[in-house]
């Protein structure tokens, strides 16, 4: 029975080694292009054309960051208009998912499934750029409203069925109970439902921190002026343009032979998810448990 024992301590320490491993192996291959980013965006211009993008590099060049802080103004409100929009849309896209989850889960709502057929078919078909266009522009008036980067990802499909099938997994105990003692139906879903969907809170609200923080494309087509330009349109431009012209009109001299277009790629990535990367650390506990709970179907 003894030597029994062993063996199966033995054999399962193998296999929690090994497994220890391989995860060690996938997480370097995942870390490796993150690494090869932030070095590559030290590495110099030349070195990078003549012998590509690499761990080592002969020596460090600060110019694209040099380069791309020149307009530290600029960068620093572009900032700020990324984390206005990521804080605000997100606060209410989750109001709005979670509010939305809640009725439908609801077996007493009575057109709970027509009304989820209808979000579904949003999904297969849309309206097409012109007509959102038409809409933002001249129904709603927000050409050149940092809001026209907010409201029109403000109701997600995938996050409200997300919601509503991980409110679904409550009890319905809790619900009547709350009901009985005079609770109304805004305050069931605040005081009870919302504290218990916390996982599937974080886990959404980490997809839509995501999706707002990297926001360019509405901005490309809503928004005119400079001081209302988003982190990630803002250093497109820069990587684009090189931003060449700003210097000529400020009447500097640059060699545009030397101006690290390849390495300010790199360096403007690494601007860029610098702070979103650190918002991953806080809300990983919730991760799996608000995918997992949330992704089951009665």
């Amino acid at each position: 029975m003894n030597t029994i024992l062993k063996q199966k301590n033995t054999d399962g320490l193998v296999i929690k080694i090994i497994s220890y491993i391989v995860i060690t192996v996938f997480a370097l291959i995942c870390l490796f292009p993150f690494v090869l980013m932030v070095i590559s965006s030290f590495m110099n211009e030349k070195e990078i054309i003549t012998e590509g993008f690499k761990l080592i590099p002969k020596e460090l060049d600060f110019s694209a960051y040099t380069f791309l802080f020149q307009n530290a103004k600029k960068l620093v409100d572009a900032y700020g208009i990324t984390i206005f929009i990521t804080v605000v849309g997100t606060v209410l896209e989750l109001f709005c998912m979670s509010m939305a989850g809640y009725v439908l889960s609801r077996k007493d709502f009575k057109y709970r499934n027509q009304i989820s057929f209808f979000i579904y078919f949003t999904t297969l078909f849309s309206g097409g750029l012109v007509a959102s266009y038409i809409l933002m522009v001249s129904v709603l008036n927000l050409k050149d409203s940092v809001w026209a980067m907010i409201l029109p990802g403000i109701m997600s499909p995938w996050s409200i069925f997300l919601m509503r099938n991980f409110m679904k997994a409550i009890p319905d105990s809790l619900y009547e109970s709350a009901a009985i003692d005079g609770a109304g139906d805004f305050r069931i879903y605040w005081q009870i439902f919302m504290p218990l969907s916390i996982p599937s809170l974080a886990t959404v609200g980490l997809f839509l921190a995501l999706g707002f923080w990297n926001e360019w494309y509405n901005a490309m087509l809503y928004i005119q002026s400079q001081d209302k330009f988003p982190l990630q349109f803002f250093l497109q431009k820069v990587v684009n343009q090189a931003n060449v012209q700003m210097l000529v009109q400020q009447g500097a001299v640059i060699n545009t032979s030397e101006l690290p277009s390849e390495s300010i790629k790199m360096a403007t990535a690494v601007v860029s998810i610098g702070p979103i990367i650190l918002l991953y650390p806080f809300i990983q506990k919730y991760f799996i448990t608000g995918l997992t709970i949330g992704a089951v179907k009665e």
